[in-house]
């Protein structure tokens, strides 16, 4: 069978979200927004292939996330969707790869291919997943810092105020995305960079992409602003956060003003994983996670 890959428009929003919705992932990446805004950076495009939704990353590695279904029937089509996925690998020349395989989804793929594969988990790519109250209220002696830190906020800027992100406040927050590229000294090629023009073009196709915003004023300039939605019905996802370091408390209070405007409904945040980077792991560990989602690569076992 022939694949026909092809780019991820903002057009294909309502094809693509009909299979988030059935499947509801708890991965931080199985949302339009987060697909749209990253796959230019990892050669991302996606094909339906026997009514399953398939992302292929191409490069030297070349690998698929775990297909999506689209409804109850649909979904009896995984053995088939893996075989043709398989042949494509064979005439790739290239040794088939899965990700973004969660602990129930291996499970499904051991029910129909008993033995076939291996799963590899990597701790820096696990989601860290939260309790939306706690997140909100800060409650109990281990979060006790995290208010200490909102209170110096308020002590030191008591003319601060919380604003959903709007046409009226977007221009503010892409001069504060500015400064910030600035600050965290943006390579145009780095990782940085990367993770500054998704920002950026999150803030200007907001709306189009059905994101959540909130931005944080102190000192008559915006100080913090985040974007986020719904990864499924009880889970909210965090995609982006950025405050100016050197405005203490901007980070916890940004947080917690935004989950509390905009996501008080849900029962968890997920607030995307660390990649292993030190200082992140430690910030995002210090708020006491619920759980943390894995993700994990399949390949095939050896002959």
């Amino acid at each position: 069978m022939r694949i026909e890959w092809k780019p991820i428009q903002i057009e294909d929003k309502p094809t693509l979200e009909k299979y988030y919705e059935y499947e509801q992932r708890s991965c931080c990446e199985f949302t339009f927004s987060n697909n749209y805004l990253w796959a230019p950076f990892y050669d991302m495009e996606y094909a339906i292939i026997e009514d399953m939704l398939v992302f292929f990353f191409g490069g030297e590695k070349p690998s698929v996330a775990m297909p999506l279904a689209r409804d109850e029937e649909t979904e009896k089509n995984l053995a088939r969707v893996i075989g043709i996925l398989e042949e494509y690998f064979v005439a790739l020349g290239k040794p088939f790869k899965m990700h973004l395989v969660t602990e129930d989804k291996f499970a499904r793929l051991e029910e129909l291919f008993p033995g076939k594969y291996t799963v590899e988990y990597n701790r820096d790519q696990a989601d860290y997943v939260y309790d939306m109250e706690k997140m909100i209220s800060l409650a109990g002696k281990k979060l006790h810092g995290k208010r200490n830190h909102i209170n110096k906020f308020k002590e030191n800027h008591p003319d601060w105020r919380y604003e959903s992100l709007s046409r009226e406040n977007v221009a503010a927050c892409v001069e504060m995305a500015e400064q910030w590229k600035v600050i965290n000294l943006c390579e145009e090629r780095g990782d940085k960079h990367k993770e500054f023009c998704v920002t950026l073009r999150s803030l200007e196709e907001y709306e189009q992409l059905g994101l959540k915003g909130g931005v944080l004023w102190a000192d008559g300039r915006v100080v913090a602003f985040t974007l986020g939605e719904e990864l499924n019905r009880e889970m909210f996802v965090v995609h982006i956060e950025k405050a100016l370091a050197e405005v203490q408390g901007a980070y916890p209070m940004i947080n917690q003003q935004f989950l509390t405007h905009e996501a008080s409904g849900y029962t968890y945040v997920n607030r995307e994983e660390d990649m292993g980077a030190e200082g992140l792991r430690k910030a995002k560990l210090s708020y006491y996670p619920a759980f943390l989602q894995e993700k994990g690569v399949v390949r095939r076992n050896a002959e």
